[in-house]
Protein backbone atom coordinates (compact mmCIF):
# COMPACT_ATOMS: atom_id res chain seq x y z
CA UNK A 1 0.00 0.00 0.00
CA UNK A 2 2.61 2.15 0.70
CA UNK A 3 4.19 2.21 -2.63
CA UNK A 4 0.80 2.20 -4.23
CA UNK A 5 0.60 6.04 -2.26
CA UNK A 6 4.40 7.01 -3.32
CA UNK A 7 3.49 6.06 -6.67
CA UNK A 8 0.22 8.42 -7.06
CA UNK A 9 2.19 11.22 -5.10
CA UNK A 10 4.56 10.97 -7.72
CA UNK A 11 1.97 11.99 -10.40
CA UNK A 12 0.17 15.08 -8.58
CA UNK A 13 0.39 17.61 -10.70
CA UNK A 14 0.84 21.53 -9.88
CA UNK A 15 -1.56 23.84 -10.44
CA UNK A 16 -0.67 27.15 -12.96
CA UNK A 17 1.73 29.29 -10.72
CA UNK A 18 0.44 32.56 -10.02
CA UNK A 19 -2.64 35.09 -8.39
CA UNK A 20 -5.88 33.64 -9.35
CA UNK A 21 -8.31 35.47 -11.80
CA UNK A 22 -10.80 36.96 -8.85
CA UNK A 23 -12.03 39.43 -11.25
CA UNK A 24 -13.43 39.16 -15.19
CA UNK A 25 -15.60 40.39 -17.79
CA UNK A 26 -18.12 37.94 -19.59
CA UNK A 27 -21.02 38.89 -22.33
CA UNK A 28 -23.09 40.66 -19.87
CA UNK A 29 -21.21 42.03 -17.44
CA UNK A 30 -18.28 42.58 -15.00
CA UNK A 31 -17.38 39.14 -12.43
CA UNK A 32 -15.67 38.90 -8.90
CA UNK A 33 -14.67 35.70 -7.88
CA UNK A 34 -14.24 34.25 -4.13
CA UNK A 35 -10.58 32.36 -3.42
CA UNK A 36 -10.52 29.17 -2.69
CA UNK A 37 -6.96 28.38 -0.75
CA UNK A 38 -4.49 30.53 -2.34
CA UNK A 39 -5.08 29.09 -6.46
CA UNK A 40 -8.08 28.94 -7.50
CA UNK A 41 -11.15 31.29 -8.17
CA UNK A 42 -14.29 30.41 -7.73
CA UNK A 43 -17.21 31.70 -9.48
CA UNK A 44 -20.17 30.56 -7.65
CA UNK A 45 -23.40 31.69 -9.65
CA UNK A 46 -23.29 33.29 -13.57
CA UNK A 47 -26.73 33.66 -15.17
CA UNK A 48 -25.93 31.89 -18.73
CA UNK A 49 -29.97 32.22 -19.65
CA UNK A 50 -32.55 34.44 -18.90
CA UNK A 51 -35.10 32.93 -15.97
CA UNK A 52 -36.84 30.60 -17.49
CA UNK A 53 -40.30 31.88 -15.66
CA UNK A 54 -43.58 33.24 -16.56
CA UNK A 55 -43.91 33.14 -20.68
CA UNK A 56 -39.82 31.47 -20.48
CA UNK A 57 -41.62 28.05 -19.00
CA UNK A 58 -41.23 25.40 -21.38
CA UNK A 59 -39.22 27.58 -23.59
CA UNK A 60 -36.05 27.39 -25.54
CA UNK A 61 -33.36 28.88 -23.21
CA UNK A 62 -32.88 32.68 -24.05
CA UNK A 63 -29.95 35.19 -23.62
CA UNK A 64 -29.67 36.51 -19.78
CA UNK A 65 -29.57 40.35 -19.76
CA UNK A 66 -26.90 42.10 -19.27
CA UNK A 67 -26.26 43.95 -15.15
CA UNK A 68 -24.85 46.77 -14.49
CA UNK A 69 -21.96 46.93 -11.67
CA UNK A 70 -19.62 44.21 -11.05
CA UNK A 71 -21.65 40.66 -10.29
CA UNK A 72 -20.17 39.61 -6.99
CA UNK A 73 -20.76 35.37 -7.84
CA UNK A 74 -19.66 34.11 -3.93
CA UNK A 75 -22.84 31.95 -3.40
CA UNK A 76 -24.26 28.89 -5.33
CA UNK A 77 -27.61 29.91 -7.10
CA UNK A 78 -30.98 27.94 -6.11
CA UNK A 79 -31.84 24.43 -6.54
CA UNK A 80 -34.05 23.67 -9.65
CA UNK A 81 -37.68 22.99 -8.27
CA UNK A 82 -37.93 19.48 -7.19
CA UNK A 83 -38.88 17.15 -4.53
CA UNK A 84 -37.18 18.23 -0.42
CA UNK A 85 -35.11 16.39 1.57
CA UNK A 86 -33.47 16.74 4.86
CA UNK A 87 -30.55 19.32 3.73
CA UNK A 88 -32.73 20.30 0.49
CA UNK A 89 -36.04 22.59 1.57
CA UNK A 90 -38.39 24.56 -0.75
CA UNK A 91 -36.43 28.23 0.30
CA UNK A 92 -33.48 26.93 -1.41
CA UNK A 93 -35.24 26.37 -4.94
CA UNK A 94 -36.42 28.49 -7.87
CA UNK A 95 -37.63 28.45 -11.40
CA UNK A 96 -34.97 31.27 -11.73
CA UNK A 97 -32.27 28.75 -11.81
CA UNK A 98 -30.08 29.02 -14.67
CA UNK A 99 -26.75 29.49 -13.67
CA UNK A 100 -23.11 27.64 -14.13
CA UNK A 101 -20.13 27.44 -11.54
CA UNK A 102 -16.59 27.98 -12.52
CA UNK A 103 -13.34 26.95 -10.62
CA UNK A 104 -10.02 28.49 -12.27
CA UNK A 105 -6.96 27.99 -11.38
CA UNK A 106 -5.37 30.30 -14.23
CA UNK A 107 -3.77 33.39 -13.50
CA UNK A 108 -3.72 34.72 -16.93
CA UNK A 109 -6.99 34.85 -19.29
CA UNK A 110 -4.30 34.09 -21.80
CA UNK A 111 -3.38 30.48 -20.03
CA UNK A 112 -5.78 28.71 -22.12
CA UNK A 113 -6.33 25.83 -19.73
CA UNK A 114 -8.23 22.53 -20.95
CA UNK A 115 -11.90 22.89 -19.82
CA UNK A 116 -14.35 20.28 -17.97
CA UNK A 117 -17.52 20.68 -17.74
CA UNK A 118 -19.74 18.78 -15.76
CA UNK A 119 -23.24 17.80 -15.86
CA UNK A 120 -24.81 16.73 -12.54
CA UNK A 121 -26.92 13.94 -12.29
CA UNK A 122 -30.43 12.91 -10.56
CA UNK A 123 -32.31 11.13 -12.75
CA UNK A 124 -33.51 14.42 -14.20
CA UNK A 125 -35.94 15.06 -11.33
CA UNK A 126 -33.09 16.82 -8.35
CA UNK A 127 -29.74 17.55 -7.29
CA UNK A 128 -27.88 20.64 -8.59
CA UNK A 129 -24.85 22.02 -10.18
CA UNK A 130 -23.77 23.79 -6.89
CA UNK A 131 -22.99 19.90 -5.19
CA UNK A 132 -19.35 20.32 -6.09
CA UNK A 133 -16.68 22.64 -8.58
CA UNK A 134 -14.21 19.53 -8.05
CA UNK A 135 -11.95 21.88 -7.15
CA UNK A 136 -9.03 18.50 -6.50
CA UNK A 137 -9.44 18.11 -10.62
CA UNK A 138 -9.32 22.29 -11.21
CA UNK A 139 -5.54 21.99 -9.37
CA UNK A 140 -4.30 19.63 -11.36
CA UNK A 141 -4.41 22.53 -14.08
CA UNK A 142 -8.03 22.17 -15.71
CA UNK A 143 -10.94 25.09 -15.28
CA UNK A 144 -13.74 23.54 -13.97
CA UNK A 145 -17.45 24.07 -15.52
CA UNK A 146 -20.76 22.91 -13.72
CA UNK A 147 -23.68 23.99 -15.36
CA UNK A 148 -27.36 23.86 -14.38
CA UNK A 149 -30.76 23.03 -15.91
CA UNK A 150 -33.92 22.02 -15.75
CA UNK A 151 -35.23 19.27 -14.21
CA UNK A 152 -38.33 17.18 -13.53
CA UNK A 153 -41.77 18.27 -15.51
CA UNK A 154 -40.36 21.94 -15.53
CA UNK A 155 -36.89 20.07 -17.82
CA UNK A 156 -38.54 17.40 -19.65
CA UNK A 157 -42.86 17.39 -20.11
CA UNK A 158 -43.79 17.73 -23.55
CA UNK A 159 -47.13 18.31 -24.33
CA UNK A 160 -49.31 18.82 -27.73
CA UNK A 161 -49.63 22.79 -26.65
CA UNK A 162 -46.07 23.16 -26.92
CA UNK A 163 -45.31 21.64 -29.53
CA UNK A 164 -47.80 23.96 -31.52
CA UNK A 165 -46.33 27.06 -29.99
CA UNK A 166 -42.80 25.65 -31.23
CA UNK A 167 -41.88 26.67 -34.75
CA UNK A 168 -40.62 23.34 -35.25
CA UNK A 169 -43.40 21.61 -33.89
CA UNK A 170 -40.97 20.19 -30.83
CA UNK A 171 -41.78 20.10 -27.19
CA UNK A 172 -39.96 18.53 -24.11
CA UNK A 173 -35.92 18.15 -23.69
CA UNK A 174 -35.79 22.04 -22.33
CA UNK A 175 -33.15 20.47 -19.56
CA UNK A 176 -30.74 19.72 -22.48
CA UNK A 177 -31.39 22.30 -24.29
CA UNK A 178 -30.32 24.09 -21.60
CA UNK A 179 -27.24 21.93 -21.15
CA UNK A 180 -26.80 22.78 -25.15
CA UNK A 181 -27.43 26.50 -24.24
CA UNK A 182 -24.54 26.39 -21.39
CA UNK A 183 -21.79 24.67 -23.81
CA UNK A 184 -22.54 27.38 -26.12
CA UNK A 185 -21.98 29.74 -23.84
CA UNK A 186 -18.81 28.54 -22.55
CA UNK A 187 -17.56 28.66 -26.05
CA UNK A 188 -18.12 31.96 -26.06
CA UNK A 189 -16.89 33.18 -21.89
CA UNK A 190 -14.48 30.53 -21.02
CA UNK A 191 -11.94 32.48 -22.63
CA UNK A 192 -11.87 35.37 -20.11
CA UNK A 193 -11.33 32.35 -17.07
CA UNK A 194 -8.26 31.52 -18.59
CA UNK A 195 -9.84 28.23 -20.22
CA UNK A 196 -9.32 27.16 -24.24
CA UNK A 197 -12.67 26.87 -25.62
CA UNK A 198 -11.58 24.47 -28.24
CA UNK A 199 -10.79 21.87 -25.27
CA UNK A 200 -13.61 21.05 -23.99
CA UNK A 201 -14.67 17.89 -22.05
CA UNK A 202 -17.98 17.11 -20.84
CA UNK A 203 -18.34 14.72 -18.22
CA UNK A 204 -21.17 13.96 -16.09
CA UNK A 205 -22.56 10.85 -13.84
CA UNK A 206 -26.03 9.12 -13.99
CA UNK A 207 -28.12 11.20 -15.68
CA UNK A 208 -25.33 13.41 -16.28
CA UNK A 209 -23.33 10.76 -17.72
CA UNK A 210 -26.78 10.00 -19.89
CA UNK A 211 -26.51 13.58 -21.25
CA UNK A 212 -23.17 13.29 -22.27
CA UNK A 213 -24.04 10.33 -24.54
CA UNK A 214 -26.99 12.56 -25.67
CA UNK A 215 -25.32 15.34 -26.46
CA UNK A 216 -22.89 13.44 -28.14
CA UNK A 217 -25.70 12.16 -30.71
CA UNK A 218 -27.15 15.81 -31.18
CA UNK A 219 -26.82 17.97 -33.70
CA UNK A 220 -27.40 20.91 -31.47
CA UNK A 221 -24.21 20.11 -29.74
CA UNK A 222 -21.51 19.68 -32.79
CA UNK A 223 -18.78 21.33 -32.10
CA UNK A 224 -19.07 22.49 -28.11
CA UNK A 225 -16.90 20.08 -27.14
CA UNK A 226 -14.12 17.99 -28.16
CA UNK A 227 -14.23 15.02 -25.55
CA UNK A 228 -16.40 13.33 -23.35
CA UNK A 229 -16.66 11.07 -19.66
CA UNK A 230 -19.61 8.92 -18.78
CA UNK A 231 -19.72 7.70 -15.03
CA UNK A 232 -22.53 5.39 -15.11
CA UNK A 233 -24.55 6.44 -18.12
CA UNK A 234 -25.57 5.74 -21.72
CA UNK A 235 -28.77 6.70 -23.45
CA UNK A 236 -28.97 3.44 -26.20
CA UNK A 237 -32.30 1.96 -25.64
CA UNK A 238 -34.67 1.85 -28.66
CA UNK A 239 -37.73 4.25 -29.01
CA UNK A 240 -41.40 3.43 -28.96
CA UNK A 241 -44.53 5.73 -29.42
CA UNK A 242 -46.06 3.34 -26.30
CA UNK A 243 -43.96 5.47 -23.37
CA UNK A 244 -40.57 5.33 -21.53
CA UNK A 245 -39.42 1.91 -19.61
CA UNK A 246 -36.35 0.25 -18.86
CA UNK A 247 -36.29 -1.20 -22.30
CA UNK A 248 -37.47 1.35 -24.10
CA UNK A 249 -37.27 5.27 -24.12
CA UNK A 250 -39.78 7.15 -25.59
CA UNK A 251 -40.70 8.89 -28.62
CA UNK A 252 -42.44 12.89 -28.77
CA UNK A 253 -45.27 11.20 -29.07
CA UNK A 254 -45.73 9.22 -26.21
CA UNK A 255 -44.41 11.85 -24.01
CA UNK A 256 -46.74 14.19 -25.75
CA UNK A 257 -49.84 11.50 -23.54
CA UNK A 258 -47.61 11.50 -20.94
CA UNK A 259 -47.76 15.57 -20.27
CA UNK A 260 -51.79 15.52 -21.23
CA UNK A 261 -51.73 12.54 -18.56
CA UNK A 262 -50.24 14.96 -16.26
CA UNK A 263 -52.95 17.82 -17.42
CA UNK A 264 -55.57 15.78 -16.22
CA UNK A 265 -53.78 14.74 -13.11
CA UNK A 266 -52.96 18.59 -12.00
CA UNK A 267 -57.10 18.70 -13.16
CA UNK A 268 -56.25 21.88 -15.12
CA UNK A 269 -58.13 22.67 -18.88
CA UNK A 270 -55.21 24.13 -20.63
CA UNK A 271 -51.55 24.39 -20.57
CA UNK A 272 -52.29 28.62 -19.93
CA UNK A 273 -53.42 27.09 -16.42
CA UNK A 274 -50.52 25.08 -15.72
CA UNK A 275 -48.44 28.05 -16.72
CA UNK A 276 -50.21 29.96 -13.82
CA UNK A 277 -49.32 26.99 -10.78
CA UNK A 278 -46.38 27.42 -8.93
CA UNK A 279 -42.83 25.59 -9.82
CA UNK A 280 -43.22 23.23 -6.53
CA UNK A 281 -46.84 22.33 -7.77
CA UNK A 282 -45.22 21.04 -10.79
CA UNK A 283 -41.99 19.33 -9.03
CA UNK A 284 -42.57 19.21 -5.52
CA UNK A 285 -42.72 16.24 -2.87
CA UNK A 286 -47.01 16.03 -3.38
CA UNK A 287 -47.50 16.09 -7.10
CA UNK A 288 -47.97 12.47 -7.30
CA UNK A 289 -46.75 12.17 -10.58
CA UNK A 290 -43.40 11.85 -12.17
CA UNK A 291 -40.85 10.18 -14.97
CA UNK A 292 -40.07 12.61 -16.68
CA UNK A 293 -37.08 12.00 -19.02
CA UNK A 294 -35.67 13.05 -22.78
CA UNK A 295 -37.58 11.71 -25.40
CA UNK A 296 -36.63 11.30 -29.27
CA UNK A 297 -38.15 14.61 -30.75
CA UNK A 298 -36.49 14.91 -33.76
CA UNK A 299 -34.52 18.04 -32.57
CA UNK A 300 -32.17 17.45 -29.82
CA UNK A 301 -32.14 14.03 -30.15
CA UNK A 302 -33.01 12.78 -33.48
CA UNK A 303 -33.58 8.82 -33.68
CA UNK A 304 -32.21 5.95 -31.54
CA UNK A 305 -28.74 6.65 -30.67
CA UNK A 306 -27.60 3.49 -31.35
CA UNK A 307 -28.88 4.01 -34.84
CA UNK A 308 -27.04 7.18 -35.12
CA UNK A 309 -23.85 5.67 -34.23
CA UNK A 310 -24.30 2.87 -36.69
CA UNK A 311 -24.75 5.67 -39.52
CA UNK A 312 -22.08 7.40 -38.49
CA UNK A 313 -24.36 10.69 -37.41
CA UNK A 314 -22.89 11.87 -34.11
CA UNK A 315 -20.34 13.70 -33.02
CA UNK A 316 -17.10 11.80 -33.29
CA UNK A 317 -15.34 12.78 -30.27
CA UNK A 318 -13.29 10.32 -27.89
CA UNK A 319 -14.62 8.87 -24.62
CA UNK A 320 -14.11 7.19 -21.49
CA UNK A 321 -17.23 4.84 -20.40
CA UNK A 322 -17.08 3.94 -16.65
CA UNK A 323 -19.39 1.45 -14.66
CA UNK A 324 -19.83 0.61 -11.10
CA UNK A 325 -19.46 -3.27 -10.21
CA UNK A 326 -23.09 -2.72 -7.52
CA UNK A 327 -24.84 -0.07 -9.39
CA UNK A 328 -27.96 -1.49 -8.45
CA UNK A 329 -27.38 -2.26 -4.60
CA UNK A 330 -28.61 1.90 -4.31
CA UNK A 331 -32.42 0.98 -6.01
CA UNK A 332 -33.04 -2.55 -4.47
CA UNK A 333 -30.53 -3.23 -1.70
CA UNK A 334 -33.22 -1.57 0.81
CA UNK A 335 -35.78 -4.23 -0.66
CA UNK A 336 -37.85 -6.35 2.38
CA UNK A 337 -38.61 -9.56 0.52
CA UNK A 338 -41.02 -12.67 1.72
CA UNK A 339 -41.99 -15.89 0.03
CA UNK A 340 -43.97 -13.23 -2.72
CA UNK A 341 -40.66 -11.71 -4.05
CA UNK A 342 -39.76 -15.18 -5.34
CA UNK A 343 -42.98 -15.45 -7.32
CA UNK A 344 -43.01 -11.08 -8.16
CA UNK A 345 -39.46 -11.70 -10.03
CA UNK A 346 -40.20 -14.28 -12.14
CA UNK A 347 -43.17 -12.72 -13.46
CA UNK A 348 -40.57 -9.77 -13.17
CA UNK A 349 -38.23 -11.47 -15.83
CA UNK A 350 -41.05 -12.32 -18.16
CA UNK A 351 -42.46 -9.40 -18.16
CA UNK A 352 -38.75 -7.59 -19.43
CA UNK A 353 -38.11 -11.02 -21.73
CA UNK A 354 -41.30 -12.62 -22.85
CA UNK A 355 -39.18 -16.21 -25.23
CA UNK A 356 -35.84 -15.13 -23.50
CA UNK A 357 -37.48 -14.89 -19.57
CA UNK A 358 -35.89 -18.77 -18.91
CA UNK A 359 -31.81 -17.47 -20.01
CA UNK A 360 -32.70 -14.40 -17.97
CA UNK A 361 -33.37 -16.75 -14.94
CA UNK A 362 -30.35 -18.64 -15.52
CA UNK A 363 -27.81 -15.11 -15.57
CA UNK A 364 -30.30 -13.72 -12.88
CA UNK A 365 -31.52 -16.46 -10.51
CA UNK A 366 -34.21 -16.11 -7.74
CA UNK A 367 -34.69 -19.05 -6.24
CA UNK A 368 -34.41 -17.31 -2.95
CA UNK A 369 -35.46 -13.89 -1.41
CA UNK A 370 -31.76 -13.53 -1.21
CA UNK A 371 -30.94 -14.36 -4.45
CA UNK A 372 -34.34 -11.99 -5.57
CA UNK A 373 -32.26 -9.04 -4.38
CA UNK A 374 -28.98 -9.54 -5.41
CA UNK A 375 -30.16 -10.59 -8.87
CA UNK A 376 -32.49 -7.24 -8.70
CA UNK A 377 -29.66 -5.17 -8.02
CA UNK A 378 -27.64 -6.72 -10.80
CA UNK A 379 -30.54 -6.32 -13.13
CA UNK A 380 -30.83 -2.66 -12.83
CA UNK A 381 -26.92 -2.21 -12.55
CA UNK A 382 -26.48 -3.75 -16.49
CA UNK A 383 -29.99 -2.74 -18.09
CA UNK A 384 -29.57 0.85 -16.36
CA UNK A 385 -26.18 1.14 -16.50
CA UNK A 386 -23.44 -1.71 -17.57
CA UNK A 387 -25.34 -2.34 -21.07
CA UNK A 388 -25.66 1.26 -22.51
CA UNK A 389 -22.11 1.96 -21.66
CA UNK A 390 -20.94 -1.32 -22.75
CA UNK A 391 -23.25 -0.67 -26.42
CA UNK A 392 -21.55 3.05 -26.57
CA UNK A 393 -18.01 2.10 -26.06
CA UNK A 394 -18.45 -0.76 -28.47
CA UNK A 395 -20.44 1.35 -30.92
CA UNK A 396 -17.36 4.25 -30.93
CA UNK A 397 -14.79 1.44 -31.23
CA UNK A 398 -16.41 -0.30 -34.49
CA UNK A 399 -17.49 3.33 -36.36
CA UNK A 400 -15.96 6.22 -34.69
CA UNK A 401 -12.53 7.84 -35.87
CA UNK A 402 -11.67 8.76 -31.98
CA UNK A 403 -11.10 6.28 -29.15
CA UNK A 404 -13.45 5.03 -26.81
CA UNK A 405 -11.96 3.77 -23.25
CA UNK A 406 -13.56 1.39 -20.84
CA UNK A 407 -13.59 1.47 -17.13
CA UNK A 408 -14.49 -0.39 -14.15
CA UNK A 409 -14.84 0.91 -10.32
CA UNK A 410 -14.64 -2.20 -8.14
CA UNK A 411 -12.90 -0.47 -4.93
CA UNK A 412 -13.51 -2.11 -1.81
CA UNK A 413 -14.35 0.49 1.10
CA UNK A 414 -16.66 0.43 3.90
CA UNK A 415 -17.43 4.25 2.53
CA UNK A 416 -20.99 4.06 0.26
CA UNK A 417 -23.89 5.83 -0.36
CA UNK A 418 -25.93 2.60 -0.08
CA UNK A 419 -23.65 2.17 3.57
CA UNK A 420 -26.79 1.21 5.31
CA UNK A 421 -27.65 -2.16 3.07
CA UNK A 422 -26.77 -5.45 3.99
CA UNK A 423 -27.02 -6.67 0.77
CA UNK A 424 -24.41 -4.43 -0.61
CA UNK A 425 -21.62 -6.22 -2.22
CA UNK A 426 -19.46 -3.87 -4.30
CA UNK A 427 -19.72 -0.13 -5.72
CA UNK A 428 -22.87 1.36 -5.23
CA UNK A 429 -24.30 3.67 -8.20
CA UNK A 430 -22.98 7.31 -7.37
CA UNK A 431 -20.25 6.14 -5.38
CA UNK A 432 -18.06 7.32 -8.03
CA UNK A 433 -18.39 10.68 -7.30
CA UNK A 434 -16.53 10.09 -3.84
CA UNK A 435 -13.18 9.58 -5.87
CA UNK A 436 -13.61 12.82 -7.61
CA UNK A 437 -14.38 14.92 -4.68
CA UNK A 438 -12.37 15.09 -0.84
CA UNK A 439 -14.17 12.02 0.47
CA UNK A 440 -10.68 9.95 0.18
CA UNK A 441 -8.11 12.04 -0.72
CA UNK A 442 -8.86 14.70 1.97
CA UNK A 443 -8.06 11.56 4.66
CA UNK A 444 -5.57 9.69 3.37
CA UNK A 445 -4.75 8.45 6.71
CA UNK A 446 -8.00 7.07 6.82
CA UNK A 447 -8.76 5.51 3.34
CA UNK A 448 -5.20 4.84 2.21
CA UNK A 449 -6.44 2.99 -0.55
CA UNK A 450 -9.63 4.65 -1.45
CA UNK A 451 -7.06 7.36 -1.57
CA UNK A 452 -4.64 5.82 -4.04
CA UNK A 453 -7.52 5.00 -6.56
CA UNK A 454 -8.60 8.51 -6.56
CA UNK A 455 -5.69 9.82 -7.45
CA UNK A 456 -4.98 8.00 -9.91
CA UNK A 457 -8.29 7.99 -10.86
CA UNK A 458 -8.02 12.04 -11.34
CA UNK A 459 -4.61 11.82 -12.95
CA UNK A 460 -6.80 9.71 -15.79
CA UNK A 461 -9.29 12.15 -16.14
CA UNK A 462 -7.38 14.80 -16.28
CA UNK A 463 -4.88 13.83 -18.44
CA UNK A 464 -7.49 12.95 -20.62
CA UNK A 465 -8.98 16.52 -20.64
CA UNK A 466 -5.46 17.65 -21.58
CA UNK A 467 -4.89 15.28 -24.82
CA UNK A 468 -7.83 13.06 -25.18
CA UNK A 469 -5.77 10.26 -23.96
CA UNK A 470 -5.73 9.34 -20.10
CA UNK A 471 -2.49 7.90 -20.33
CA UNK A 472 0.87 9.58 -19.37
CA UNK A 473 4.13 8.73 -18.16
CA UNK A 474 4.01 6.84 -14.79
CA UNK A 475 0.40 5.73 -14.98
CA UNK A 476 -0.64 2.00 -16.39
CA UNK A 477 -1.15 1.55 -19.79
CA UNK A 478 -5.12 2.04 -20.69
CA UNK A 479 -5.58 0.60 -24.60
CA UNK A 480 -8.72 2.00 -26.33
CA UNK A 481 -11.67 -0.44 -25.66
CA UNK A 482 -11.70 -3.76 -27.88
CA UNK A 483 -14.49 -5.75 -26.80
CA UNK A 484 -13.16 -9.20 -27.44
CA UNK A 485 -9.56 -7.91 -25.45
CA UNK A 486 -8.26 -7.37 -22.22
CA UNK A 487 -8.94 -3.58 -22.47
CA UNK A 488 -11.18 -2.13 -19.17
CA UNK A 489 -9.19 -0.71 -16.34
CA UNK A 490 -9.97 -1.82 -13.27
CA UNK A 491 -10.06 0.66 -10.51
CA UNK A 492 -9.84 -1.56 -7.19
CA UNK A 493 -6.38 -1.52 -4.95
CA UNK A 494 -4.90 0.23 -7.75
CA UNK A 495 -5.52 0.29 -11.49
CA UNK A 496 -4.75 -2.65 -13.74
CA UNK A 497 -6.35 -3.96 -17.09
CA UNK A 498 -9.34 -7.07 -16.87
CA UNK A 499 -11.62 -8.71 -19.43
CA UNK A 500 -15.20 -7.04 -20.04
CA UNK A 501 -16.57 -7.31 -16.56
CA UNK A 502 -20.28 -9.37 -16.79
CA UNK A 503 -19.21 -10.32 -20.12
CA UNK A 504 -21.79 -13.84 -19.81
CA UNK A 505 -25.17 -11.00 -18.68
CA UNK A 506 -24.39 -7.78 -20.90
CA UNK A 507 -23.76 -9.99 -24.26
CA UNK A 508 -27.24 -11.89 -23.51
CA UNK A 509 -28.58 -8.18 -22.88
CA UNK A 510 -27.01 -6.82 -26.38
CA UNK A 511 -29.07 -9.52 -28.24
CA UNK A 512 -32.50 -8.63 -25.91
CA UNK A 513 -32.04 -4.83 -27.17
CA UNK A 514 -31.19 -5.97 -30.73
CA UNK A 515 -34.39 -7.74 -30.49
CA UNK A 516 -36.27 -5.38 -29.11
CA UNK A 517 -34.83 -2.43 -31.93
CA UNK A 518 -35.80 -4.67 -34.10
CA UNK A 519 -39.52 -4.93 -32.95
CA UNK A 520 -40.33 -1.08 -32.26
CA UNK A 521 -38.66 -0.50 -35.67
CA UNK A 522 -40.97 -3.25 -37.05
CA UNK A 523 -44.13 -1.37 -35.49
CA UNK A 524 -43.54 1.78 -36.63
CA UNK A 525 -43.09 0.60 -39.82
CA UNK A 526 -46.79 -1.12 -39.57
CA UNK A 527 -44.60 -4.67 -40.37
CA UNK A 528 -45.81 -6.19 -36.41
CA UNK A 529 -48.61 -5.31 -34.36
Amino acid sequence: MKKLLLFCCLFVTTAVQGQPLLKTHVETGDLEGVLDGNDLAVYKAIPYAAPPVGDLRWKEPQPAKAWVGVLKAENFGPLPPQPTRPGRTADMMSEDCLYLGIATPASSVNDNLPVMVWIHGGGFQTEHYGGDLWTSLARRGVVIVSIEYRTGALGFMAHPELAKESKGGHTGNYGLLDQIFALKWVQRNIHNFGGDPSKVTIFGESAGAISCSILCGSPLAKGLFRAAISQSGGSFAPWSDSGRTLVVNASQKASEQQGLAFQKHLKKKSLKQMRKMGAMELCGNDVGFGGFWPCVDGYVITDDLYRNYERGDYNDVPVIVMTNSDEGVLFTGYMQPDASAIESFKKQLQGYFGDLADEAQKLYPGGTEQEVVYSSGDLFRDMGFAWPSFAWASLQNKNGRQPAYAAFLAQPSEVSLASGSKYRRGVSHADDILYLNGTFLNQPEKYPTEAAVAEIIQQYWVNFAKTCNPNCKGLPFWPAFDPDKTTTMQFSNGASLIDRPNREQIDFLDRFFKLQREKTEGMRKGNLR
